[in-house]
């Protein structure tokens, strides 16, 4: 048995793993998939004072909270972000790291600043503070419909507080995979990023390479598959 810690993305909760979730449970593995503050089922608790570092905190209180030891870390999307930041405190504990289809920062990046965005993305006096965020393609329409009804907006915050790591990612003692969604069209928003990530992490033997064949939101389209190659992590 192994002890996995779902990250989510953006504009979404831990529902979005609920399929993975079930699959990996099932093989008597120990799952859980915090869900961020101000985004998903703790939308409420929204403010303009959310950022990245909140979601860190979220991540990194669930794994000492419950005293998790020896996990396999998954950040999804936006939530490589909030993965990497929580390293600098629960590093110890992880036995191997997974950026799935998601933003693999250096310190002192944001997430606006990693996508080219940064001057886009400023507040300003007055400025709204919540995001809405692009358009969501799955395969099935049922998926789809459930989905999107469970979709909401982001705090700003979250997208231009700066990471910070102490070290190099490669420097870490554990393991590192990158999982591709290779459908994922290169010129959408954000998927430029994903796919640096991708083809650094498939040159560099400091990582393992995957590649999945459907598009962005692998966990809702292929939980079998995602499952199947998180099982055999452990």
């Amino acid at each position: 048995m192994s002890s996995y810690v779902l990250v989510h993305g953006a504009w979404g909760g831990a529902n979005g793993f609920r399929h993975v979730r079930r699959l990996l449970r099932a093989e008597q593995h120990e799952v859980s998939t915090p869900n961020l503050t101000g985004v998903g089922e703790r939308v409420h608790l929204s403010s303009p004072q959310v950022g990245l570092g909140t979601h860190v905190r979220d991540v990194v209180n669930h794994i000492l909270y419950e005293d998790l030891d020896n996990i396999i870390l998954v950040g999804f999307s936006y939530g490589g972000f909030v993965v990497t930041g929580a390293l600098e405190h629960i590093a110890a504990r992880v036995s191997h790291l997974v950026y799935l289809d998601a933003f693999v920062p250096s310190s002192g990046e944001t997430v606006s600043s990693h996508i080219g965005r940064e001057g886009r993305t400023k507040v300003e006096l007055g400025q709204d503070w919540l995001l809405n965020g692009p358009t969501r393609e799955f395969d099935s329409p049922a998926e789809a419909e459930w989905m999107n009804a469970r979709r909401t907006t982001q705090p700003i915050g979250t997208f231009t507080e700066p990471v910070f790591l102490s070290q190099a990612l490669e420097s870490f003692p554990f393991k590192r995979t990158y999982i591709k969604a290779k459908l994922a069209p290169e010129g959408d928003i954000g998927n430029e990023a994903f796919w640096r990530a991708a083809r650094h992490a498939k040159d560099s033997p400091a990582w393992r390479y995957l590649e999945i064949d459907t598009n962005h939101m692998v966990a809702n389209n292929r939980p079998d598959e995602l499952a199947r190659i998180l099982a055999e992590m452990a």
